[in-house]
């Protein structure tokens, strides 16, 4: 069979690591791809939100199943596109239609869904621009901090926790008034603050059954201790230490189901990855917020830890063939730890050469924003987020400690990675 993954992160990487090692697989491509991926298949230099370009690539490439990896394109229609296509009349896609994206294209639409089929959320309301003296309003219903969201996508950026008021005011008029995130901020979302312990919860679905992923817990903030401004991510882990039997269970039978039947329900057209933000409030999960791909870093950590050929389960999930289950899990931990660029998630130089030298051959190194200098060939710097370096071990703290050491074997200049990934869990009950 062959393959086309889009995308060119951490979370494509760690993809195409896997699709690569099918015995199914006949030809692995990837558009755009990074150098992380060069190595496991054919990157193609197309844009993945041109719909056109995609298509071409398909047919040009003999391409039997596509695999969506960021929201970009699967909230523009690009699955709605290529399904409707005479051109592409056979091609098997993993990603959503243009209306499932909107469990991540849309806060408000995603909130509207979980109301709908009573999945356990924060209670919220939506505003406009023109609501800004109602969003204010609203603010002293609740209780502070506030959680303030832009709508739209921006980028794992555009959720704002506000300590006092006046900072909730004030991140208001940033987003509502003076455009903070774009279109994206044209509506915000706030929320009652949640008080827990957050993790991701992942399944592949065909829109009516669904097999469980690997659960992973992220580090969002840019400081130690969780403090700063919120990344795309700075870290993460597999599996989470409370999210024994008992507590995965509330989590089937209160979200995971209830949005698979909500999908069904309303007949909405959904074959893909569906990422769960979920967050544990006294030993119950609630939800934060819907992917509608899978997250990163999380995969750089989920998907090592997948013990069985990922291509057919791709495929059973594009053909609407999916059985429910659990994916063959190894009992190991995963831990990844995001080396970034200085400054981010603010501006950041791009172009700094990154030297890597040996490193275990059990560790991975996954690439997130790096590339080739055209001149020189050396690798360089291109992203914030530029490499994740994930590791096993058999215990969160062994994880962490052999992924810090393939992390001192790298070096970029002004590379900064978070010190204390994984002592958050330390003393975490699992009862």
């Amino acid at each position: 069979m062959n393959v086309l993954l889009l995308g060119s992160g951490g979370r494509e990487n760690a993809l195409a690591w896997k699709i690569a090692q099918s015995p199914l697989l006949d030809r692995l491509y990837i558009a755009p791809g990074n150098p992380g991926t060069a190595s496991l298949g054919k990157n193609l230099s197309l844009n993945i939100v041109d719909f056109g370009q995609v298509e071409a690539a398909v047919i040009a490439y003999q391409i039997e199943l596509l695999v969506i990896g960021p929201e970009a394109p699967l909230v523009a229609g690009l699955t709605d596109y290529l399904k409707h296509s005479e051109k592409t009349p056979d091609l098997l896609i993993v990603g959503p239609g243009a209306i499932g994206a909107q469990l991540e294209g849309s806060k408000d639409f995603a909130k509207s869904f979980m109301m709908r089929h009573q999945i356990p959320t924060a209670a919220y309301q939506s505003f406009y621009a023109n609501q800004f003296a109602e969003a204010v309003n609203f603010l002293d219903t609740l209780n502070p901090p506030y959680v303030i969201k832009a709508d739209g996508l921006a980028a794992g950026k555009g959720v704002v926790i506000c300590i006092e008021k006046q900072e909730a005011i004030n991140t208001l008029d940033d987003m509502l008034l003076k455009g903070r995130f774009g279109k994206a901020s044209g509506k915000v979302v706030i929320e009652e603050f949640l008080n827990g312990i957050e993790l991701s919860v992942f399944v592949l679905t065909d829109g009516k059954q669904f097999c469980l992923l690997p659960e992973a817990k992220d580090y969002k903030r840019i400081g130690e201790g969780d403090k700063g401004p919120n990344t795309g991510g700075m870290g993460a882990i597999s599996p989470v230490p409370f999210a024994n039997e008992s507590f995965l269970k509330k989590v089937i039978s209160r979200i995971i189901e209830p949005t698979i039947n909500g999908l069904a329900v309303e007949n909405i057209d959904y074959k893909g990855f569906i990422f769960f933000g979920l967050i544990n409030v006294d030993n119950n999960p609630m939800v934060i917020e819907y992917n509608a791909r899978m997250g990163d870093p999380e995969t750089e950590v989920v998907i090592p830890r997948i013990a069985e050929d990922i291509l057919p389960l791709l495929i059973e999930t594009a053909k609407g063939e999916l059985k429910t289950g659990k994916v063959m899990t190894d009992s190991r931990y995963a831990a990844t730890v995001m080396m970034v660029s200085a400054g981010y998630p603010g501006d950041y130089i791009k172009g700094n050469p990154i030297t890597i030298k040996g490193i275990d051959t059990t560790d991975l190194v996954f690439h997130a924003g790096s590339a080739l200098h055209p001149a020189t060939g050396q690798l360089v710097t291109t992203g914030g987020r530029v490499l994740a370096v994930t590791a096993y071990g058999m215990n969160v703290e062994d994880a962490f400690h052999k992924a810090y050491q393939t992390v001192r074997n790298i070096s970029f200049e002004g590379a900064y990675y978070r010190r204390d990934l994984g002592k958050d869990l330390a003393n975490i009950s699992v009862d």
